[in-house]
Order: C-alpha cells, then structure tokens, then sequence
C-alpha cells in the first residue's frame, strides 16, 4: 500500500450515510454491537494473546493491553451506556426571526471525520467508535502495533454489525500501523475534520508539530498530589495509596507527591506500608530520601531531575518536600501536563487557593485523581482526557463531538 487515499476518500463518503440516521437508529446499532462483543469473547481473546505474546512481560503497557472476559463485559457495558445517552447532534441550541422575516436556527451537529492516534489501549477502538456512531460521527482509528490484532478483530465485529444494518462499514476503520502512513493523515485537510491522539506525551507533540488537521490534545497526565500541613495523616495516605496504587498503567495515576515539611516524617511513615506491599519505586529528593532510608524503605532512588515531570505509567512514583503551598503551587506550574491535581488539607482557605490557582482540566480536594474519567463524572465513555482549552477540556465525551451550524430559512429574502 502506498497511501491512505482510497480510505481517506472512502471515510468522508461514508459521512453521508451516517448522518440520515435517527437517533433511535444509532442506538440500537450500538445495542447490537455490545451483544456482538458479547458473542466473540473467545475470539477477541484469541487476537488479543497474539499481541501479548509479542510484548515483554514486564511492559507497563501490558495492563493497557490486556484483555479478559471481565474487561470485554465492561467494554460492552459500556456500549450499551452511550447508547442510552441523548443524542447530541441535531440539538436546537437558539433559534430566532429576524426583522426581515428570516428563520435563524443554531444546531448542534457532528464533527465529521473524526481520527483517532492511540497506542496499546484497545478498549479506546471500542469507545471511539461508539461515540462517534452514537453522535453521527464517522471514525478513522489508527492504533499502535502493539494492539494491532486485538484492533482488526475489534473493527472487524463493528463493521459487521454496520452491515447488518444495512449501513457503509467505512463509517469505522482501521487504518494500517505503518508510521510512513501518519504524514498521510495529519495533512489530510480535505478528508478528516479532527485528529485526536492519545497516548505518550511524545506522540501528542509530534501529532501537534505535523498536523495540518485541528488537533485536541489527550492522554498524557503528569499528575501530582499535595499534602498540605493541615491533612489528616491517614487520608491523605489512603488517597496517595489509591491514586498511585489502583491502576499505575493510566493517565490518572498519581506521578509526583508534594509535601509539606512539617507533616513528611508521619506522612512518609504511612505511605511505606502501601507502597512497600506493591513495591512501589520512589525516586525521592534529598529530604525524603534521607526520611525513607531511615525507615528501612527497600524500593527507593535518589531522584534527579527528570523525575519531576515525569509521567510513570507504572508503579512508579517521585516525591519531593516543600515548605508551603506558594512552594507547592509553583511546583506544580512548573511540571504539570494541566491534567489532574490534587490537594489534601483541613484548611478552607487553602483548599481554595490550591482549586482556583492551579491551571489543569480537574483540580481536586481530599480526593484521588483516579476519578478523572469520562464513566466517573456521568458522561458516558471517553475519547480520552483533554488537557487543552479550545473546544473541550477534561474527559473529551460525547457531548463535545459535535459543532455548531446555522440553518438559515426564508422566502425570497435578498440584501
């Protein structure tokens, strides 16, 4: 193959069939696809273990890659969630007659193409195009080698269930892995209306370098916790533990913990309980460093650094002592991606410093950052977390995939 034209050409045709369907329509679609995923477990199981065979055992990315029965029920839940979610595209969002008698009407409607640049999470195939099918959306997916198998079975049973509606199968596709072909589409200004990737912060500056296309940034999250003076010792442990803990391998993870010099020692004590039970590597500055060899903590590295601003994706995490939030807030201006950040404290007009100070799409109080996600916050899946401030930011749902067209009517009107 020497290029994507044909399905360039072939995704920008299919907006037109999509875009006849009712609302009703897209979500029996989407009922039907869900219980088609139902249906292929051992298959889809099958693919995924040809790409988990390929990956080294002690990949971080191995968690994003992994499927079981659990997960494809989950996903299929998820299917059949956004198919109960209101249609967002044909919304009336004003309307107006003007003194010459002309009908103004402002509607909501899709996006378009909409492309999609993941790597090794293949939960995403199924999100994204659900989204895009249930907003009137036609998608390009372009996923990493990693997933590849587990993608081409996943589309495969997508456009299946299209065609068992009697619908162009292109308004889903997969498009091939090989990286010559993403020149291609970042500059297909005449086919594709948005492209979305999501993935390693290296990915997201490259798409945003090269591309042609609009871009909304997600995915990458370097996400810090403070623990401020004031914070009850085993709260903010309990909430540290979780962010860090509870799935390493997503961009919610906690990456750094900030702390404040007066409560380090009785926090740093708490913490290695947790921690050492999962075996949690620290890479701690001077002060903790010295605070953590003296409790016998077995996983632990001095930090340089690289370490601060660093998104770990496993169980990894970096920790430095500050004196104050001023300290802390500027720390986290310094090395945060603006994704999610948290602050632990009993102090009112700190809480409310941290929340209005600090620029990111989920700012947080006493609570894990884990909870940045399309399905916690009632919005149904997600394309990813947006981390930008145009069009949309914080879990990128399906609300925010349409735009706005103005559907002008008159009889016989001339300026």
């Amino acid at each position: 193959m020497e290029n994507i034209t044909e399905q360039l050409e072939a995704a920008l045709a299919a907006t037109r069939d999509i875009n006849q369907l009712d609302s009703d329509t897209k979500a029996h679609i989407l009922t039907d696809l869900a219980e088609a995923l139902r249906g292929r477990v051992t298959a889809i199981l099958f693919e995924n273990e040809k790409d988990l065979k390929l990956l080294d055992a002690d990949d971080p990315k191995r968690d994003r890659l992994v499927l079981n029965a659990e997960r494809i029920e989950a996903l299929a839940k998820s299917v059949l969630d956004v198919a109960k979610l209101p249609d967002p595209s044909g919304k009336l969002l004003n309307q107006q007659v003007l003194d010459n008698g002309l009908l103004l009407e402002k509607k909501a409607v899709p996006l378009g193409v909409v492309a999609v640049i993941y790597e090794s999470r293949p939960n995403v195939t199924i999100d994204v195009a659900a989204l895009c099918i249930r907003s009137g959306n036609v998608c390009l997916l372009r996923g990493g080698t990693d997933a590849f198998h587990t993608n081409q079975i996943l589309v495969e049973i997508i456009q299946k269930v299209l065609i068992q509606h009697h619908l162009n199968p292109n308004i889903v596709q997969l498009l091939p892995t090989d990286r010559k072909f993403v020149q291609e589409l970042l500059t297909a200004t005449k086919f594709v209306d948005i492209i979305i990737p999501r993935g390693s912060q290296s990915l997201i500056d490259f798409v945003r370098a090269h591309a042609k296309v609009p871009v909304i940034e997600t995915g990458a999250g370097v996400c810090h916790t403070y623990v401020e003076q004031s914070a009850t010792i085993d709260k903010a442990v309990a909430i540290v533990a979780n962010a860090k803990i509870s799935r390493p391998s997503v961009c919610n993870a906690l990456d750094t913990i900030l702390l404040d010099e007066e409560i380090a020692d009785s926090f740093l004590d708490g913490i290695i309980v947790p921690f050492e039970k999962e075996r949690v590597e620290v890479f701690a500055d001077e002060r903790s460093y010295a605070i953590l060899e003296r409790l016998g903590y077995p996983y632990l590295q001095q930090a340089n650094e690289v370490d601060f601003g660093r998104e770990f994706l496993d169980l990894k995490c970096s920790i430095k002592i500050l004196n104050g939030l001023e300290q802390a807030l500027t720390h986290i201006a310094t090395y945060s991606s603006r994704h999610s950040e948290c602050i632990v404290s009993n102090d009112s007009e700190k809480l409310e410093r941290f929340m209005n100070a600090v620029d990111a799409a989920a700012v947080y109080a006493n609570a894990s950052t884990r909870f940045t996600d399309g399905g916690e916050f009632g919005l149904g899946a997600e394309i990813g977390i947006s981390t930008q401030k145009l069009h949309a930011r914080g879990p990128f749902a399906l609300e925010k995939l349409v735009t706005e067209k103005w559907y002008v009517t008159g009889n016989g009107q001339i300026r």
